[in-house]
């Protein structure tokens, strides 16, 4: 019989709940979740490992938000021309507009 075994570790967070009110998350949310599941440095580290650690963590930010934001725009388009071809050009236009 095969046996497993995992250790969690004792104090770390390891369930997050975030909420919005009313809308969605934005990209720039997103993409700070994003950053922070992609990239984190211990505080134990030293000071220049800490900077480097947190200036590539922006730059992951950045680049994953012009990602996000790339495809909502795509998803739009995609709606919208869903909505022109069912024959629902004026539906259509509104989704171009957001």
């Amino acid at each position: 019989m095969l046996g497993a075994s995992m250790e969690l570790p004792r104090y770390a967070q390891l369930v997050t709940v975030n909420t919005t009110s009313n809308r969605g998350f934005t990209p720039e949310e997103l993409a700070a979740k994003c950053a922070d599941k992609i990239v984190s440095v211990a505080d134990t580290a030293p000071e220049p490992i800490r900077e480097q650690a947190h200036a590539f963590k922006g730059r992951v930010e950045q680049v994953v938000l012009q990602y996000l934001k790339q495809a909502v725009h795509s998803d739009r388009t995609t709606v919208y021309n869903a909505l022109n071809d069912a024959g629902h050009p004026g539906l259509a236009d509104l989704v171009r507009r957001l």
